[in-house]
């Protein structure tokens, strides 16, 4: 991972929008590396900075689809989640360097497997679950 820690916030759900907001005022870039374990948080902040960023679309978890497509008044978010993806060339089967390299928002789950392949500026998020079931944030 990259950059030294730019945020760290401890929040619980109902303070997820103005979160997504700060995270957004804080990147470096349009490409996001989501790391948490399961169940963490990961698609319902992804579902609350979609929103911040303008869209409308509908925020779903693309676990099967591997990634979803969100549409923002000049630009698109691809949303991916990499969970199910067993090695690196599975990702190249499905095009993903042609998304990174199209100078849209993305936001990885599970990026592990394809970190490699991110060569251009990005932001790396971890999310932790807390012992009083808020959640850690930290921007790096």
């Amino acid at each position: 991972m990259q950059n030294s820690m730019k945020l760290n916030i401890d929040y619980s759900i109902n303070e997820l929008q103005s979160v997504a907001k700060k995270l957004i005022k804080n990147l470096n870039s349009k490409t996001i590396l989501l790391y948490g374990d399961m169940g963490v948080g990961k698609t319902t902040l992804i579902k609350a900075f979609v929103k911040q960023l303008g869209s409308f679309d509908e925020v779903s978890s693309p676990t099967y689809s591997i990634v979803n497509e969100y549409e923002l008044k000049d630009d698109k978010i691809y949303h991916f989640d990499l969970y199910r993806i067993k090695d690196i060339d599975e990702a190249y089967n499905f095009g993903i360097e042609d998304y990174i390299d199209s100078n849209h928002w993305i936001i990885i789950e599970w990026p592990e497997l394809i970190e490699e392949l991110i060569t251009n500026n990005f932001d790396s998020i971890v999310l932790k679950l807390n012992e009083n079931n808020t959640r850690n944030i930290i921007l790096k």
